[in-house]
């Protein structure tokens, strides 16, 4: 593990800005190479906000991102979210064939020095327990953990530093949540040598779960960002399920998503996710 840290946040911070509540306190996280992190806690506590600030898909209302020890400019964005990838919870998924949708990212201008690799993306859908045949299946025709599935195969072929991942299970049979964790994981130890060079974070509402694919254990309650371990960890979960936790409902943009940054020409602006397809199979 190196002294850099791969992705750090400094004190960010997150508000809603129509009704002025803040939704992250200042939350500061360094994740290094090697790092697998989970965050419990309550729904509506703050987790998905802070993964999408950290993917800068939300603009920051206090604090900075860092990468490889620098601030994220905007004129490093591009590099940026080709390298750190956010994974929510549903995801879009084109028209078409799972192959049709693995090439989508090859269409766009940031991946335009790369070629899609039929043999590593049936090697990735293989490592998730699916056939030769997968990537010949209609979109509109998978179940959700197979979705899931396809979309996770989407993103790790491009070889990213660091996963954002949403409750990537959440709402998923046994079968397909043991899948999607097999498939992180054979992304998380490559053969290649560059699994020094990777790191992820994983939301989850299963305290079982969270210890199983992560060695270290995060916190989130009322937007504010704490360390546990694992006896911690268990014990607020519990907690939260005695709360009656459960799965947020899909993603609908805060009010706050629509206001720029109030030092646009400081700090990159929110984008879309160039890993996420725009339009959704209806």
């Amino acid at each position: 593990m190196t002294d850099t840290p791969l992705l750090e946040a400094r004190a960010i911070v997150r508000r809603d800005a129509a009704r002025g509540q803040v939704l992250l306190h200042a939350a500061s996280l360094a994740l290094h190479a090697g790092d697998r992190a989970s965050i419990t806690g309550p729904s509506g506590s703050g987790k998905s906000v802070l993964l999408r600030a950290l993917a800068l898909l939300d603009p920051l209302d206090g604090g900075d991102v860092w990468w490889h020890g620098k601030p994220v400019s905007r004129h490093a964005m591009p590099r940026y979210r080709r390298n750190v990838a956010y994974i929510r919870q549903r995801p879009a998924m084109l028209d078409g064939t799972v192959e049709d949708n693995l090439r989508y990212p090859y269409s766009l201008r940031v991946y335009r020095d790369g070629s899609f690799d039929r043999t590593r993306a049936a090697a990735l859908v293989h490592a998730a327990g699916r056939g030769n045949d997968f990537l010949a299946r209609r979109a509109s025709e998978l179940s959700g953990g197979e979705a899931q599935i396809a979309a996770l195969v989407r993103v790790l072929q491009l070889d990213p530093e660091v996963l954002l991942l949403d409750e990537p299970t959440a709402s998923l049979d046994p079968d397909s949540s043991r899948a999607i964790e097999a498939l992180v994981l054979a992304w998380f130890q490559a053969s290649d040598g560059a699994t020094a060079q990777r790191a992820a974070i994983w939301v989850s509402h299963d305290p079982v779960q969270a210890q199983r694919v992560s060695t270290r254990h995060l916190t989130m309650r009322a937007g504010v960002l704490g360390e546990a371990d694992g006896q911690a960890l268990a014990e607020g979960n519990a907690e939260a399920a005695r709360e009656g936790d459960a799965p947020p409902a899909p993603h609908a943009p805060s009010p706050s998503h629509q206001v720029p940054h109030p030092h646009e020409d400081e700090r990159p602006t929110s984008q879309p996710d160039p890993n996420t397809p725009k339009e959704p199979t209806r």
